[in-house]
């Protein structure tokens, strides 16, 4: 089994109590806003693809909890949730989704291409495994500039068997780059089986082949999944090389939001429900006494607060003039 490299603990620099709320918080965030974002979708507000993070939130929160302010981050198209997590405003998010210029990519990017610069986020790529090569790419930027900055690069089960990936992999083990490539590995590839499209039975095997160190996190697990990229992290740092990681993790809804799961039975669906990050999370604090219900209602009613306020913004806010449409097709002057 890859997940043989010792998972350091208490990864981040806030303080204990401060750190384990926080995390319940990001979490609550996230699915709060996926479940309003369900919602504007099915009122025809948001128009395009839509593809839900809703049962994955452990998976993002914990990695970017163990991650610095100045690592970079570079995800596929379900990526609501990592925008979030880095420190992107609900009112910024929700305005992409409805294609407002108070969006984080100026309404221009939509549900599949969220970006925030100011945070080290960049994308949101809707080409399966094509945002793997640019992960690459932004580690070798931190090695050839000699700093110890990572990047995070999280992708879906379903690239694994796309040539990106294994021109990525093939690249960063052999330059020895500062990636963590961290598969988010729900099982299922838009209504594909992984066990049905992956040759080998653990996902974290691919590593074997470029001489890449692996790990297998418990996606569903926030406190295990920060600790196990924090230990990739600081492994990296004190010498330059990529990592794998295979969180294994579930999604509630669909694929996308067109997408009516027919693929999978309710037991298996409502089985994987029993393991909800978030109310198991809650009770362990619970049990630790780090938490309890008032608290814990207190932190649900700002979530749900800040994502109507977002929707109310997105709603208000002004609609993309016509003539920035193309407005960052070409560099100044190349259409000419």
């Amino acid at each position: 089994m890859p997940a043989t490299i010792p998972v350091e603990k208490d990864a981040t620099k806030l303080p204990g109590l401060e750190r384990e709320l926080h995390l319940l918080y990001q979490m609550l965030l996230i699915r709060r806003f996926e479940e309003r974002a369900s919602q504007a979708y099915q009122q025809q507000k948001i128009g395009g693809f839509c593809h839900l993070y809703i049962g994955q939130e452990a998976v993002a929160v914990g990695a970017l909890a163990a991650a610095r302010e100045d690592d970079y981050v570079i995800t596929a198209y379900r990526d609501h949730a990592h925008v979030i997590a880095r420190g992107a405003s609900l009112n910024a998010c929700m305005t992409e989704l409805l294609g407002k210029p108070t969006g984080c990519s100026r309404g221009l990017g939509g549900s599949m291409h969220f970006f925030d610069r100011a945070n080290h986020m960049y994308g949101g790529h809707a080409i399966v495994g094509g945002h793997l090569p640019l992960a690459s790419g932004l580690a070798f930027a931190s090695k050839y500039r000699g700093e110890d900055r990572c990047t995070l690069c999280f992708l879906g089960d379903g690239a694994i068997n796309q040539g990106a990936f294994h021109e990525a992999f093939n690249l960063s083990a052999l330059w020895k780059l500062p990636v963590a490539f961290i598969c988010e590995n729900n099982l299922f590839g838009m209504g594909t089986h992984v066990a049905r499209a992956a040759s080998v039975k653990e996902v974290a095997t691919r590593a074997k082949g470029y001489d890449m160190p692996s790990m297998i996190a418990d996606g569903m697990d926030v406190r295990h999944m920060r600790d196990t990229v924090y230990t990739a992290l600081q492994a990296m740092r004190k010498k330059p090389h990529p990592f794998f990681i295979e969180a294994r993790t579930y999604r509630y809804r669909g694929h996308s939001m067109s997408d009516p799961a027919t693929y999978r039975t309710k037991e298996e669906l409502e089985k994987y429900k029993q393991e909800d990050p978030i109310a198991d999370f809650k009770a362990i604090l619970l049990s630790e006494g780090k938490l309890d219900e008032t608290k814990f209602q207190e932190l649900d009613r700002e979530a749900k607060r800040l994502s109507a306020e977002a929707m109310r913004f997105a709603e208000e806010s002004s609609e993309l003039p016509l003539e920035d449409l193309h407005k960052y097709t070409f560099v100044d002057g190349a259409d000419r």
